[in-house]
């Protein structure tokens, strides 16, 4: 079970009484997580889920805490942080930094067909447009810099053909990084997998686990969620899946030349990406009783995207 952080019942009921919600009825950790502790709570008067941050700065939590505080107000589905009776947001459980969020409806959805893609690209659109006008600023952490510097280290553990794709990936990201950096920008989700967006029956309810968040390129944010959403089983696109997904986000906001021109480079990154962090959570966390995501998947994505037939939506 991916809880790093185990809690006992009196330490819980401790933390969660300022919050007024009534007595605790019972708690069970998420075995789904792979970087925080996260528990579903249910008290007297309804449902929530409470995290504890084991990864990342504690002084990127207020940024956090305030992009879902815009969306919320922007009326998506969002897991936004819930306050004390003396109005705290973030608050410390255990020795770590603690979120207590209400509990969306619905479930993660394991095969996606176009309708969810359809809904994916249509909630990432209203993401985009509810922060481009007033972004607020973070770096990510996992970014084209970041993988240009924990790149060459990982090569070292890796066979001559994945070297081999790893180098030219990271080459050509070194040689576009200040075109991508210059498209156009809002607040990105930035890993808008299936395992962080509920489904209740066809209608997506709620996107959870904002904490990999920044300010960057949106088009970066479709290649990530086009990746994981659009994909066969061998890690080639699937036309219907990723037509779907970006016919539905430029109803409401259109590319521009630049992206169309800069598309596949932004897919190849977002595999690079998840490549990196994995094979880095794989050595971490090796022999551990911790969810460990497969680095390889990314690799035979990367393999898929050297070429790249499914253009923007203008552009077909």
């Amino acid at each position: 079970m991916s809880v790093f952080t185990p809690l006992e019942r009196h330490e819980l009921e401790a933390f969660l009484a300022p919050y007024g919600l009534g007595r605790l009825k019972d708690f069970q950790g998420i075995a789904a997580g792979s970087e925080n502790s996260n528990f579903f709570i249910s008290l007297e008067q309804g449902e929530y889920v409470l995290t504890l941050i084991e990864r990342g700065p504690a002084q990127d939590l207020p940024f956090f805490i305030e992009l879902l505080d815009v969306l919320h107000g922007a009326r998506l589905a969002v897991p936004y942080a819930l306050r004390t009776e003396r109005d705290e947001a973030l608050r410390e459980l255990a020795g770590k930094p603690a979120l207590l969020q209400p509990r969306l409806p619905g479930k993660h959805v394991t095969y996606a067909n176009a309708h969810h893609c359809g809904e994916v690209g249509r909630w990432l659109a209203c993401l985009h447009l509810a922060t481009r006008g007033r972004i607020l600023e973070r770096k990510s952490d996992r970014g084209l810099d970041w993988m240009l510097a924990e790149g060459p280290s990982q090569a070292l553990r890796l066979g001559d053909a994945e070297v081999s794709l790893l180098r030219d990936a990271l080459n050509e990201i070194a040689a576009r990084r200040d075109a991508v950096l210059a498209l156009p920008r809002a607040n990105l989700h930035a890993d808008l997998f299936r395992d962080n967006v509920l489904f209740d029956g066809n209608h997506l309810s709620g996107v959870i686990d904002f904490y990999n968040a920044c300010a960057g390129p949106m088009l970066y944010d479709l290649a990530i969620a086009v990746n994981d959403w659009c994909v066969e089983a061998d890690g080639s696109l699937d036309g219907a899946r990723t037509r779907a997904l970006l016919a539905a986000y430029s109803t409401l906001r259109h590319f521009t030349p630049a992206e169309a021109e800069l598309w596949p480079t932004l897919l190849r990154a977002a595999c690079v990406r998840f490549w990196l962090s994995r094979l880095i959570a794989a050595e971490a966390f090796a022999g551990q009783d911790v969810l460990i995501k497969d680095p390889a998947e990314y690799r035979r994505l990367l393999e898929q995207r050297q070429r790249v037939d499914l253009g923007l939506p203008f552009a077909l």
